[in-house]
């Protein structure tokens, strides 16, 4: 049976269209852009998340400089991920939630 395979908008790698994150690039939102609290779909453009408010573009931990809330930095494309603590899940987790979006494990020590 043929299946069709959707780029991921990162790398361009193929994927399933049911693929949860990229294996090629690591990025948990393969098909579209994502608010890291909620997992609402989200536009680069967008100021803030329709779903809880967040605000989707932050300072950079690492270089300062202004970059939407994913998985990599815009502007120096360092990660702005951690896993998760919870060593069932190791989930991708954006570096400033309090709790993972996967297991509910609080990630800040």
């Amino acid at each position: 049976m043929a299946t069709y395979k959707q780029p991921c908008i990162h790398c361009n790698t193929l994927l399933d269209r049911d693929a949860r994150f990229c294996p090629a690039c690591g990025n948990v939102s393969p098909f579209g852009w994502a608010c890291p609290a909620c997992l609402r779909a989200a536009d680069r453009g967008q100021t803030l998340c329709a779903g809880c408010g967040r605000a989707l573009y932050i300072p950079c931990p690492h270089c300062g400089g202004r970059t939407f809330a994913g998985a990599r930095c815009d502007a120096c494309g360092r990660t702005l991920t951690v896993a998760c603590l919870n060593k069932r899940c190791g989930a991708q987790q954006f570096f400033e939630n309090q709790n993972c979006t996967a297991c509910g494990k609080k990630l800040k020590k």
